[in-house]
């Protein structure tokens, strides 16, 4: 199969017309990265094709008749860092839209050393940031198409599982994240969520909607709240101002199509696509009577200038999932669970951005997301009731955020946030029998649970002398079901030693309300404390090249006052989400659980300047929690060492060739009571030994080769990706299979060919 599908790959380069000249448009607008006010007389200089322009009054420039290809576009200013933007590809007949943000400067002209600015928007970025352009979104080896997946080689991000895009960041479960897109929050971006944390099955974002990723493992600014351990912003491109465009994709995650135009002349413009699954479809051609999941999702961004100050956006986000496993099924498969599960999401927002004058900014949302799901679980052997959940959760909020500059020495963010949870819980799990060997007895969940949610925050950035910054912050919440106010400090500095090495430090306190899906089981539980952890970071960067940068971060986390269930004394109940991919039920909490992380982390990067590019990243890690014992024990994402390698190869502007390879040494475990398992015929744990044990080391190499097309008026991408191209058998678990009642092995995916086509037309 892997051979025919590379064959096709080469023969399709011969058989397809090319003609020899093909050229298209490059448009952008350059503005103020602080004030977002346009910069007029910018220079843009695309160096391999010794061809340049300038920005007009209101910041815009156009290029007419480029070679097709992938270029890197350079934008200089007086008085502003240069910033060179790499891999803009321009297509046969059609417009490619490459907008820039400079920084200004306040250091003499007479001590800058030119460089072409590869990294400059990271270097005012806060620590532990990373971000990824359009372009390194989409081909991305291992991802297909998912923006989770695309972060896995992150020396930040611990390996767990292929079968789930779980974002385990610096020892945090996945409950600790969050993910803005267009300045809209959405706590969880996949298909199949999981309720009450981030992760899931797939991603539900097109990726050829995004303009860039900026993910934060760690220190993030007091803008961003009610999480412990990460922030993740999405930028959404906007459509086409000037033609109509479409775009038809076959791939892994389905058959997908968008179409996007303008709007009242180019005053605004629309982009709507729509991805229908065919795993099913592939199940049943290449393993007949596997269940498998089937989805859709839907697409929508709206953008309208109402003038030179005023820009409106919306964007709706919709998901519809369902996985039906009959009890037949589930016996031939081997499955310890059956029932139906269907998941329907919704996140509508409008963003309005108002711009004041070259003073600052402001952006503001309203948005609402919904969530329903039913599931209805059965366990295979005795045919028993496990879960009914019939549960609709309504997010509501107000998010304002405001960028004023005094001058260059003094600058200020600012905001405030009102959320409305509307949540309608009715959900029930029915008796059985836990992993310590308990019977559980049966309990119900029912009944509303609508809260009102408030914050505000502040940061001063303070530049004393032109190398050095402070940033002062805080974030004031209040949450009425629990009556809480929570003071949250978080504090920078940055020192830059020379033109090259700079120096950054943060300190802050995060904290992170309990799920409404935990808080909803008893009234109980609004007196627990709120979860809290201690985050610092020390980072050192270092500009080797101008294309390729190292970074050397040590960073410690203390987490306090969170959840513990007395009737599983030895049990974390932040990591319960991942070992069972689910909340249980409890009837009782207390909030004296502790749990620490700390490591180091190393990544050298080359950006593309010039046929490769790539990322080495490598981490020592420790992640522990203190069980009610008082015993410290290994957390279950506690690898300790990572390493990743990934980049790629364009010989020409035709072909490329990427890979990524990951390694991760084993991850903690509690081995069976295989006498009380086999009594019982159930998954008992060893107490003896809660997380002694490791899983085999998790290795992988991913390989992906892509072949552009230009064609007269349009353009076609053929790629060809190999997953675990050498087969390993990476254990994910260690699994009681209640059918045979025995033990037997998790294993990560095969090695699987994902063949993608991408037709512009």
């Amino acid at each position: 199969m892997i051979k025919l599908l590379f064959f096709l790959l080469i023969c399709s380069s011969l058989l397809l017309p090319q003609e020899i000249i093909k050229t298209g448009l490059l448009m952008g607008r350059v503005v103020d990265a602080e004030n977002k006010q346009p910069l007029p007389g910018v220079n843009i200089y695309i160096s391999d094709l010794n061809i340049g322009t300038s920005t007009d009054i209101d910041g815009k420039y156009s290029i007419k008749e480029l070679l097709v290809g992938s270029h890197s576009v350079k934008y200089s200013f007086i008085g502003y860092e240069s910033f060179t933007a790499v891999d803009v590809i321009i297509r046969s007949d059609r417009i490619t839209y490459q907008d820039a943000e400079l920084f200004s400067t306040s250091i003499g002209l007479d001590s800058v050393i030119v460089t072409d600015g590869y990294f400059s928007n990271l270097d005012n970025k806060p620590v532990s940031t990373i971000e990824y352009s359009a372009e390194e979104i989409r081909r991305a080896p291992g991802s297909a198409g998912d923006i989770s997946r695309i972060l896995f080689g992150l020396p930040s991000i611990a390996k767990t599982n292929d079968g789930k895009n779980s974002l385990i960041v610096r020892g945090g479960s996945p409950v600790e994240n969050s993910f803005y897109v267009d300045n809209i929050e959405i706590n969880n971006i996949n298909h199949f969520a999981t309720q009450g944390s981030s992760d899931g099955l797939f991603g539900i974002l097109n990726i050829d909607f995004v303009k860039n990723v900026v993910f934060n493992a760690g220190g993030f600014s007091s803008i961003y709240g009610d999480r412990l351990s990460s922030v993740m912003e999405i930028t959404l491109r906007e459509g086409n101002r000037n033609e109509y465009d479409a775009q038809a994709n076959l791939n892994f995650g389905g058959i997908s199509g968008q179409y996007e135009g303008p709007i009242n002349g180019n005053k605004g413009s629309f982009m709507i696509s729509a991805n229908k699954s065919f795993l099913d479809l592939l199940m049943n051609t290449f393993a007949k009577g596997y269940p498998a999941p089937e989805y859709v999702d839907v697409h929508t961004k709206v953008v309208y200038d109402l003038s030179d100050k005023h820009k409106l956006s919306f964007i709706d986000i919709y998901a519809n999932d369902i996985y039906n496993v009959s009890y037949d099924k589930a016996f031939e498969n081997e499955f310890n669970r059956f029932g139906s599960t269907k998941y329907l999401t919704n996140t509508a927002g409008l963003n309005w951005l108002f711009l004041w004058d070259h003073s600052g900014y402001s952006n503001t949302s309203v948005s609402s997301t919904i969530k329903k799901q039913e599931v209805y679980l059965n366990q295979t052997k005795s045919s028993d009731r496990f879960l009914s959940n019939n549960t609709t959760e309504n997010l509501i909020s107000l998010r304002n955020i405001n960028y004023f500059k005094l001058n260059e020495n003094h600058k200020f963010d600012f905001g405030l946030e009102v959320k409305a949870d509307i949540n309608n819980f009715n959900y029930t799990f029915f008796q059985y029998r836990d992993e310590y060997g308990n019977i559980q007895s049966s309990s119900t969940t029912t009944g509303k649970l609508n809260t009102i949610r408030g914050s505000g925050f502040a940061t001063y950035h303070l530049s004393p002398i032109y190398n050095f910054t402070i940033s002062l912050g805080g974030r004031i919440e209040y949450f009425d079901y629990t009556d809480k106010v929570l003071f949250s400090p978080r504090n920078s500095i940055t020192y830059k030693i020379d033109p090259l090495t700079s120096i950054s430090a943060s300190a802050g306190i995060y904290y992170q309300n309990l799920p409404a899906l935990i808080l909803a089981q008893s009234n109980e539980f609004k007196k627990l404390s709120t979860p809290k952890a201690f985050h610092y970071v020390l980072s050192l960067n270092r500009m080797i090249t101008e294309e390729t940068r190292l970074t050397l971060e040590v960073y410690f986390k203390e987490y306090s006052d969170l959840p513990v269930d007395p009737s599983q004394p030895k049990d974390f109940l932040f990591d319960q989400v991942v070992t069972t991919g689910m909340f249980t039920g409890h009837s009782n909490l207390i909030d004296n659980g502790k749990a620490l992380s700390k490591g180091v982390e190393i990544i050298l990067q080359k950006k593309l300047a010039k046929d490769y590019y790539g990322m080495i990243s490598a981490s020592y890690s420790l992640a522990k929690y203190k069980d009610l014992n008082g015993v410290w024990r290994n957390r279950i994402y506690d690898s300790r060492f990572n390493f990743n390698i990934e980049g790629g190869y364009k010989p020409d502007n035709e072909w490329e060739f990427s890979l990524r390879f990951i390694y991760a040494a084993g991850a903690p475990y509690t081995p069976f009571d295989e006498m009380l398992s086999k009594q019982f015929n159930k998954g008992i744990i060893d107490l003896s030994r809660i997380n002694n044990s490791r899983l085999p080391d998790y290795h992988s190499l991913n390989l992906r080769v892509d072949r552009r097309f230009y064609f007269n008026t349009t353009n076609l991408v053929v790629f060809l990706s190999i997953w675990n191209v050498y087969n390993r058998d990476n254990v994910s678990a260690y699994v009681w299979n209640e059918v045979k009642n025995e033990i037997e092995r998790e294993i990560g995916w095969n090695t699987i060919p994902v063949f993608g086509v991408e037709y512009e037309f």
